[in-house]
């Protein structure tokens, strides 16, 4: 699924991992990567083992200073210390060249995780329905992506790591003191269980803060997207100073959850920095007591002294490492939430035709009740529209329209009777073939902050060249337009396509769906942002273009729909009247009240108009 080559090499299905317990989640999002953490672990053991090492050398020579040993292998006093001097040398640089290969495995190993389900994430959330985005937050998405992945990779770099490197300090630096002498091993770890139930008690607590500062900060990033996104609103309406009170409320709030997230670790440092500094001084006491009876010598005493720290630096870690985990433990929740949503099956259908679709569709008694309602968005929806015929949707707003357009490419399932293309179930087909059929200009265009050639080309799914680009601008009444630019196709729309006009947006995105050549068209009044002139160009270049396909076609003026081979008057999710312009005409109903109202304001714009030019 992922084009990541280390993905290809390691796929895991993040979907399925999130369904698992979190810890069982966790060991399975480092498939590919356990070698690497092993190797890592390795060579942590090695640096912990060269480091205490380097302590037990440092008793021998105090002691062999002292008196108390004699040098080994018939060595001379000049040539133990030469040896000595040697070894500490040596196990400087072995400490030094595996902490190096430790932390160069950790990195390789958290960022390439972090990679992997960013990735994941990006293709997962694309895929999901139309119906999760319509519901789903902008900026708690991209909130999840960023800060949350992040949090993961530092879990994945620093408490993975940190919890082999705490195990192996501990058990190694406790078996030295051991070796010198038993009961300092013991006396030395006193404090353990104490550290160990605090930070316990923190790692609940900072969970439940770091998870409502998480989602306090998707709301600040919502807040701050939408108010970008909608600058030109802001500055319409003089709504500056509402929009900064607004951002200052929500910014207020992740303060105060910051602050408390701070005063939490803040109260835990110094807490265990008391009890493991009581445990240390305690254990240094003991040690020079027991020096001063001579039960232990004084290469004893400083070898202690230097491996206490090495068994008290791992405790003080592990209170640290369990309230730091939390947050990536947290963050890891708030992903897998979205990693357990079902993705939207593309290759689901059992029936792929050898060519294109023909455009036959057949409406029978379709229902359609959204998941979050209780009242039918569709009923009863039937009608029959041949290849190459032009269906026109009239209604008021709410009546049902774009959803019923919105079942032809398989957006939404209907609940209840069934459509046909071609004679075949709708469902059968798959989506990425049945979209792949169907070419969709949006009530709202939307168009990528790119040149204007890649948004025209964006819908191809192809090489095109520069004539077809064109063809297609010239369809839409759009080409000349866009030469007027100084850069021409290769004008760069901005975000949205903030530098184009309304009408110039529209004509854009039709030109991108009629590139594409779709066997199915579906306009959703894709003619509400340009003026009589142009909407006229543009319905002349369509009656050309549109033969031989079939064209949904969703508008409130009537004069957008008079030619149509169908009309459909919808009134709260059912059919009300169907026919031709002349045949709605004839009749008494909604259609001919709408049509009257629109005739009687163009009549009373043009005497307007005319008195105003005289």
């Amino acid at each position: 699924m992922q084009s990541s080559s280390s993905l290809q090499r390691h796929p895991v299905d993040l979907h399925s991992v999130a369904h698992l317990g979190r810890w069982k989640g966790l060991w399975r999002m480092m498939a590919g990567y356990r070698g690497a953490y092993l190797a890592a672990m390795v060579a942590l053991a090695l640096a912990s083992l060269s480091k205490t090492a380097t302590y037990l050398l440092l008793r021998y020579f105090a002691d062999l200073v002292a008196g108390e040993e004699t040098p080994i292998l018939g060595h001379t006093l000049p040539q133990a210390f030469a040896w000595v001097a040697a070894g500490f040398v040596l196990l400087a640089f072995f400490q030094g060249g595996f902490s190096f290969l430790s932390g160069r495995l950790s990195a390789y190993t958290a960022e390439g995780i972090a990679r992997r389900l960013r990735d994941y994430l990006f293709d997962h959330i694309q895929r999901l329905s139309v119906a999760y985005h319509s519901h789903a937050s902008t900026g708690d998405l991209v909130e999840r992506v960023t800060s949350d992945v992040d949090a993961v990779r530092r879990f994945f770099a620093d408490q993975v790591v940190s919890a082999g490197r705490i195990v192996l300090m501990m058990g190694i630096n406790f078996a030295a003191i051991y070796y010198l002498y038993p009961k300092l091993a013991w006396v030395s770890v006193i404090v353990l269980p104490f550290v160990l139930a605090l930070s316990l008690w923190f790692f609940k607590r900072v969970s439940k803060t770091y998870e409502r500062y998480q989602q306090q900060e998707s709301r600040l990033i919502t807040t701050l997207q939408e108010n970008l996104s909608g600058v030109r609103v802001v500055k319409a309406f003089a709504r500056q100073e509402y929009e900064k009170q607004k951002f200052e409320r929500e910014n207020w709030m992740k303060y105060r959850l910051g602050k408390t997230l701070t005063f939490l670790h803040g109260i835990f440092w110094p807490f265990t920095d008391i009890l493991l500094g009581a445990q240390m001084l305690g254990g240094f006491v003991y040690a020079a007591l027991l020096a001063i009876h001579g039960e232990i010598t004084v290469g004893t005493y400083l070898a202690y002294v230097g491996l206490v720290g090495r068994l008290i630096m791992p405790i003080r870690g592990l209170g640290r490492m369990i309230v730091q985990a939390s947050t990536g433990l947290v963050s890891y929740d708030r992903l897998a939430v979205i990693l357990r949503e079902t993705p939207e099956p593309l290759e689901d259908g059992d029936f792929i035709p050898d060519g294109p679709a023909r455009g036959e569709l057949v409406f029978e008694h379709v229902g359609f009740t959204y998941d979050d309602d209780t009242v039918p968005a569709l009923e009863d929806i039937t009608f029959r529209c041949e290849p190459g015929q032009a269906v026109a949707l009239l209604g008021s707003t709410g009546s049902g329209k774009t959803t019923l357009v919105n079942l032809i490419p398989r957006f939404h399932e209907y609940t209840e009777g069934r459509i046909l293309l071609d004679g075949v179930e709708l469902k059968r087909y798959p989506r990425a073939w049945l979209r792949r059929q169907i070419g969709i200009v949006e009530q709202e265009p939307f168009l990528f902050s790119r040149s204007i050639r890649e948004n025209i080309a964006y819908g191809a799914g192809r090489e095109v060249s520069q004539e077809e680009i064109e063809a297609a601008a010239r369809a839409a009444a759009i080409h000349d337009e866009i030469m007027a630019f100084p850069d021409g196709y290769d004008t760069v729309v901005g975000e949205r396509g903030v530098m184009l006009s309304g009408g110039q947006k529209q004509r854009i995105a039709i030109a991108r769906a009629l590139l594409k050549d779709p066997r199915i068209l579906i306009l959703d009044d894709a003619t509400s942002s340009v003026d009589a002139e142009t909407e006229a160009a543009i319905h002349a270049a369509l009656t050309r273009l549109m033969e031989g396909r079939t064209t949904f076609i969703i508008a409130h003026r009537i004069q957008s729909v008079m030619e149509a081979d169908l009309i459909l008057v919808m009134d709260k999710g059912r059919i009300v009247q169907r026919g031709t312009h002349e045949e709605l005409l004839a009749q008494e109903g909604m259609y001919r009240q709408i049509y009257a109202i629109q005739t009687r304001i163009d009549e009373e714009l043009q005497k307007e108009l005319a008195a105003a030019e005289e």
